[in-house]
Protein backbone atom coordinates (compact mmCIF):
# COMPACT_ATOMS: atom_id res chain seq x y z
CA UNK A 1 0.00 0.00 0.00
CA UNK A 2 2.84 2.41 0.76
CA UNK A 3 4.14 2.18 -2.81
CA UNK A 4 0.69 2.95 -4.20
CA UNK A 5 0.40 5.98 -1.90
CA UNK A 6 3.82 7.25 -2.96
CA UNK A 7 2.94 6.86 -6.62
CA UNK A 8 -0.38 8.67 -6.01
CA UNK A 9 1.41 11.63 -4.41
CA UNK A 10 4.04 11.75 -7.16
CA UNK A 11 1.48 11.72 -9.96
CA UNK A 12 -0.58 14.43 -8.23
CA UNK A 13 2.52 16.63 -8.18
CA UNK A 14 3.36 15.99 -11.84
CA UNK A 15 -0.15 17.08 -12.78
CA UNK A 16 0.87 20.60 -11.71
CA UNK A 17 3.60 20.82 -14.33
CA UNK A 18 3.08 22.64 -17.61
CA UNK A 19 5.14 22.71 -20.79
CA UNK A 20 8.22 24.91 -20.83
CA UNK A 21 9.02 24.53 -17.13
CA UNK A 22 12.37 24.02 -15.46
CA UNK A 23 11.72 21.19 -13.00
CA UNK A 24 13.79 20.14 -10.00
CA UNK A 25 14.02 16.35 -9.84
CA UNK A 26 14.22 15.01 -6.30
CA UNK A 27 15.92 11.89 -5.01
CA UNK A 28 14.36 8.79 -3.46
CA UNK A 29 11.60 6.30 -4.12
CA UNK A 30 8.71 8.78 -4.29
CA UNK A 31 10.66 11.18 -6.48
CA UNK A 32 11.49 8.26 -8.78
CA UNK A 33 7.78 7.79 -9.44
CA UNK A 34 7.55 11.47 -10.37
CA UNK A 35 10.53 11.22 -12.73
CA UNK A 36 9.01 8.17 -14.36
CA UNK A 37 5.68 9.97 -14.87
CA UNK A 38 7.34 13.12 -16.24
CA UNK A 39 9.18 10.99 -18.77
CA UNK A 40 5.95 9.26 -19.78
CA UNK A 41 4.21 12.59 -20.33
CA UNK A 42 7.12 13.90 -22.39
CA UNK A 43 7.03 10.84 -24.62
CA UNK A 44 3.26 11.12 -25.07
CA UNK A 45 3.48 14.81 -25.92
CA UNK A 46 1.50 16.00 -22.91
CA UNK A 47 4.56 17.89 -21.67
CA UNK A 48 6.97 19.68 -24.01
CA UNK A 49 10.17 21.66 -23.57
CA UNK A 50 10.75 20.41 -20.03
CA UNK A 51 14.21 20.93 -18.55
CA UNK A 52 15.14 18.90 -15.49
CA UNK A 53 17.57 19.82 -12.72
CA UNK A 54 18.55 16.60 -10.88
CA UNK A 55 19.37 16.67 -7.17
CA UNK A 56 21.71 13.67 -7.24
CA UNK A 57 23.68 11.43 -9.56
CA UNK A 58 20.95 8.84 -9.09
CA UNK A 59 18.15 11.15 -10.22
CA UNK A 60 20.40 12.35 -13.08
CA UNK A 61 20.75 8.82 -14.46
CA UNK A 62 17.09 7.98 -13.86
CA UNK A 63 15.95 11.12 -15.68
CA UNK A 64 18.11 10.32 -18.68
CA UNK A 65 16.74 6.78 -18.72
CA UNK A 66 13.21 8.23 -18.97
CA UNK A 67 14.09 10.74 -21.66
CA UNK A 68 14.02 13.94 -19.61
CA UNK A 69 16.37 16.66 -20.96
CA UNK A 70 18.67 17.96 -18.23
CA UNK A 71 20.17 21.36 -17.46
CA UNK A 72 22.23 22.82 -14.63
CA UNK A 73 21.63 25.58 -12.12
CA UNK A 74 24.43 27.49 -13.79
CA UNK A 75 22.44 27.74 -17.03
CA UNK A 76 19.01 27.85 -15.34
CA UNK A 77 19.44 29.42 -11.86
CA UNK A 78 15.70 29.66 -11.19
CA UNK A 79 13.63 26.45 -11.01
CA UNK A 80 9.88 26.69 -11.62
CA UNK A 81 8.83 23.66 -9.59
CA UNK A 82 10.77 21.02 -7.69
CA UNK A 83 9.20 17.69 -6.82
CA UNK A 84 10.90 15.87 -3.96
CA UNK A 85 10.12 13.47 -1.14
CA UNK A 86 10.68 13.70 2.60
CA UNK A 87 11.50 11.48 5.56
CA UNK A 88 9.27 13.42 7.97
CA UNK A 89 6.92 16.41 7.78
CA UNK A 90 5.55 18.15 10.87
CA UNK A 91 2.32 20.21 11.09
CA UNK A 92 4.24 23.46 10.49
CA UNK A 93 5.77 22.23 7.24
CA UNK A 94 9.20 21.64 8.74
CA UNK A 95 10.90 18.68 7.17
CA UNK A 96 13.64 16.12 7.64
CA UNK A 97 15.28 14.86 4.44
CA UNK A 98 18.43 12.96 3.59
CA UNK A 99 17.68 9.26 3.84
CA UNK A 100 18.63 9.03 0.17
CA UNK A 101 21.95 10.77 0.84
CA UNK A 102 21.29 13.83 -1.36
CA UNK A 103 20.30 16.45 1.23
CA UNK A 104 22.89 19.05 0.18
CA UNK A 105 21.94 19.20 -3.50
CA UNK A 106 18.25 18.82 -2.59
CA UNK A 107 18.41 21.87 -0.33
CA UNK A 108 20.27 23.93 -2.93
CA UNK A 109 17.64 23.15 -5.58
CA UNK A 110 14.76 23.69 -3.14
CA UNK A 111 16.01 27.16 -2.26
CA UNK A 112 16.26 28.07 -5.96
CA UNK A 113 12.69 26.94 -6.67
CA UNK A 114 9.61 29.11 -7.08
CA UNK A 115 7.50 26.20 -5.80
CA UNK A 116 8.65 23.21 -3.77
CA UNK A 117 6.30 20.25 -3.92
CA UNK A 118 6.96 17.63 -1.26
CA UNK A 119 5.35 14.29 -2.03
CA UNK A 120 4.85 11.78 0.79
CA UNK A 121 2.72 8.91 1.97
CA UNK A 122 0.74 9.48 5.20
CA UNK A 123 3.31 7.61 7.32
CA UNK A 124 5.74 10.52 6.83
CA UNK A 125 3.47 12.97 8.69
CA UNK A 126 4.60 13.35 12.31
CA UNK A 127 3.61 15.59 15.23
CA UNK A 128 7.28 16.20 16.09
CA UNK A 129 10.36 15.94 13.91
CA UNK A 130 12.79 13.20 14.79
CA UNK A 131 10.18 10.82 16.16
CA UNK A 132 10.58 8.29 13.34
CA UNK A 133 13.52 9.23 11.16
CA UNK A 134 17.10 10.04 12.16
CA UNK A 135 18.50 13.43 11.22
CA UNK A 136 21.20 13.17 8.53
CA UNK A 137 24.13 15.58 8.85
CA UNK A 138 26.63 15.95 6.01
CA UNK A 139 30.21 16.53 7.20
CA UNK A 140 33.62 16.79 5.59
CA UNK A 141 35.80 13.73 6.09
CA UNK A 142 38.52 15.53 8.03
CA UNK A 143 37.82 15.24 11.75
CA UNK A 144 34.41 13.67 11.18
CA UNK A 145 34.48 11.53 14.36
CA UNK A 146 34.54 14.60 16.58
CA UNK A 147 30.94 15.33 15.62
CA UNK A 148 29.77 12.07 17.18
CA UNK A 149 30.75 13.13 20.69
CA UNK A 150 29.25 16.59 20.18
CA UNK A 151 25.94 15.10 19.04
CA UNK A 152 25.88 12.67 21.94
CA UNK A 153 26.35 15.64 24.28
CA UNK A 154 23.12 17.01 22.81
CA UNK A 155 21.35 13.77 23.72
CA UNK A 156 21.45 12.12 20.31
CA UNK A 157 22.48 8.64 19.30
CA UNK A 158 24.87 9.27 16.42
CA UNK A 159 26.74 7.09 13.97
CA UNK A 160 28.40 7.44 10.60
CA UNK A 161 26.31 6.00 7.78
CA UNK A 162 27.61 2.94 5.94
CA UNK A 163 26.56 1.70 2.53
CA UNK A 164 27.17 -2.03 2.96
CA UNK A 165 27.76 -2.51 6.65
CA UNK A 166 31.47 -1.76 6.40
CA UNK A 167 32.42 0.96 3.90
CA UNK A 168 31.39 4.51 4.84
CA UNK A 169 28.65 6.08 2.76
CA UNK A 170 30.05 8.90 0.62
CA UNK A 171 27.77 11.58 -0.79
CA UNK A 172 27.87 12.85 -4.38
CA UNK A 173 29.97 15.76 -3.08
CA UNK A 174 32.48 13.39 -1.46
CA UNK A 175 31.43 13.91 2.16
CA UNK A 176 30.34 11.60 4.99
CA UNK A 177 26.88 11.40 6.51
CA UNK A 178 26.18 11.11 10.22
CA UNK A 179 22.71 9.94 11.25
CA UNK A 180 21.57 11.37 14.59
CA UNK A 181 18.55 9.93 16.40
CA UNK A 182 16.91 11.97 19.14
CA UNK A 183 14.97 9.66 21.52
CA UNK A 184 12.45 12.37 22.45
CA UNK A 185 12.31 14.01 19.04
CA UNK A 186 13.54 17.46 18.07
CA UNK A 187 11.67 20.08 20.10
CA UNK A 188 13.39 23.15 18.64
CA UNK A 189 14.47 22.40 15.05
CA UNK A 190 15.55 25.99 14.27
CA UNK A 191 17.80 26.13 17.33
CA UNK A 192 19.32 22.74 16.54
CA UNK A 193 19.92 23.70 12.91
CA UNK A 194 21.78 26.87 13.94
CA UNK A 195 23.85 24.92 16.46
CA UNK A 196 24.87 22.23 14.00
CA UNK A 197 25.68 24.67 11.20
CA UNK A 198 28.01 26.54 13.56
CA UNK A 199 30.29 23.51 13.92
CA UNK A 200 33.36 23.63 11.64
CA UNK A 201 33.17 20.70 9.25
CA UNK A 202 29.37 20.47 9.12
CA UNK A 203 28.38 21.11 5.51
CA UNK A 204 24.60 20.86 5.81
CA UNK A 205 21.82 19.24 7.84
CA UNK A 206 18.68 17.40 6.84
CA UNK A 207 16.49 20.00 8.55
CA UNK A 208 14.58 21.82 5.80
CA UNK A 209 13.08 24.83 7.52
CA UNK A 210 11.29 27.96 6.33
CA UNK A 211 10.92 26.80 2.73
CA UNK A 212 7.09 26.90 2.53
CA UNK A 213 6.62 23.44 1.00
CA UNK A 214 3.43 22.42 -0.73
CA UNK A 215 2.95 19.01 0.84
CA UNK A 216 1.09 16.46 -1.27
CA UNK A 217 0.00 13.35 0.62
CA UNK A 218 -0.72 10.21 -1.37
CA UNK A 219 -4.27 8.89 -1.31
CA UNK A 220 -5.46 5.35 -1.73
CA UNK A 221 -7.34 4.97 -5.01
CA UNK A 222 -10.06 2.46 -5.53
Amino acid sequence: MSEALKRSAAHAAVERLTSGMVVGLGTGTTSAFAIEEIGRRIRSGVLRDIAGVPTSNASHHLALAHGIPLVTLESHPIVDITIDGADEVDPSGRIIKGAGGALLREKIVATRSRRWLVVVDPAKLVPLLGTKAPLPIEVVRFGWAGHLAALRALGAKAERRHKDGESPYVTDEGNYLIDASFPSGINEPETLARELRSWPGVVETGLFLGLQPEVIVGEQRE
